[in-house]
């Protein structure tokens, strides 16, 4: 089984966006010593307990700790920027770490609607140019618009020997249609998602259209997971982190942080969706998302309440699964 890594670069309480950002530094190296696959980093806007809102940056500091492991954007918020841009801060990066740059691309806006609109104005409007966005990022990355076209002589330069590998993101039918007519690898956000994950692979599988990158379709699957070495323990942090989150939300609100009927509620149904548990427990979990999703490679998000236990997690996963795999 492949395995890699979403970092949100979370900041925990009583630590700093350096410390944050420092920590996805060391655990990038130790994933690539561990032999996970890819190490990717998501793009958020105006969340103070998140210090990762430029992917592009960050990406350049992981390429730089690291060797092999490959690095990249999940996701390149597209709906915000000019394809052009985007496509010359990734070739940049593919310049700097030969053929180890990945490029996801996402439709989300990351952040509130304040953010939103600094960044890029009306974001509904620009979230309708999505398709034709992509088509143009795609030209500027692969270095092949039609002879005729208005950028046909517009170079996002540098050019690398190893062009940026394309990736698209969501958790949608549409998005699965998208990425397979376009010849890019695919990501099913599961979880973040209520929607038929499974559905939308097969939606993908049978759309795929081979690419410069691709010749066959390619799928990963994106989990919350989280390994202890009891299951209890697992349980336990999983719901201390829910618990924190569903807190912090009703206090940004009412300023009131006792938990409610309801709240509890929606702690269980939450809790549903991380897979939590033993290493062997997770693993026999991941196995059966996996074969289920007819998915080629795992990517593992977690959540814990501090940085030991968010690396212990994704070390307990390398030694029931990578180092036995390997």
């Amino acid at each position: 089984m492949k395995l890699s890594i979403l970092d949100q670069a979370p900041v925990f309480p009583g630590h700093t966006a350096n410390e944050a950002l420092q920590a996805a530094g060391e655990l990038a190296k130790l994933a690539e010593q561990w032999g996970y696959s890819r190490y990717w980093m998501a793009e958020h806007h105006d969340m103070k307990n998140i210090a990762c809102s430029a992917p592009e940056s960050m990406l350049g500091f992981l390429g730089a700790v690291t060797n092999n492991i490959r690095v990249g954007c999940g996701a390149v918020l597209l709906p915000h920027y000019q394809p052009y841009k985007v496509a010359e801060n990734y070739n940049l990066l593919a310049s700097l770490f030969p053929g180890r740059v990945d490029i996801g691309i996402g439709r989300a806006p990351g952040g509130s609607t304040e953010a939103s609109i600094a960044l890029s104005g009306n974001f509904l409007e620009n979230v309708k140019k999505m398709p034709e966005k992509i088509v143009e990022l795609l030209h500027f990355l692969r270095d092949d618009f039609p002879e005729n076209a208005f950028y046909a002589g517009t170079k996002a330069t540098p050019v690398p020997e190893k062009p940026p590998v394309p990736w698209m993101l969501g958790t949608s039918i549409k998005s699965a249609e998208l990425a397979g007519r376009n010849g890019t690898g695919y990501v099913f956000g599961q979880f973040m998602s209520d929607n038929d994950g499974q559905a939308a692979v097969r939606q993908y599988l049978n759309h795929f259209e081979p690419g410069p990158e691709f010749s066959y379709p390619y799928a990963i699957v994106t989990v919350n997971a989280l390994c202890a070495k009891t299951q209890e323990k697992a349980e336990e942090i999983a719901y201390s982190v829910l618990q924190n989150k569903v807190i912090a939300e009703k206090q940004l609100v009412n300023k009131k942080a006792a938990l409610e009927i309801e709240d509890e509620q929606r702690i269980k149904k939450e809790l549903k969706k991380i897979i939590a548990g033993t290493p062997e427990m997770v693993k026999d979990k991941l196995k059966e998302v996996q074969s289920s999703f007819q998915a080629d490679e795992i990517m593992v998000v977690t959540y814990a309440s501090n940085y030991q236990q968010r690396l212990d997690s994704y070390r307990l996963l390398y030694e029931s699964i990578l180092k036995i795999d390997g």
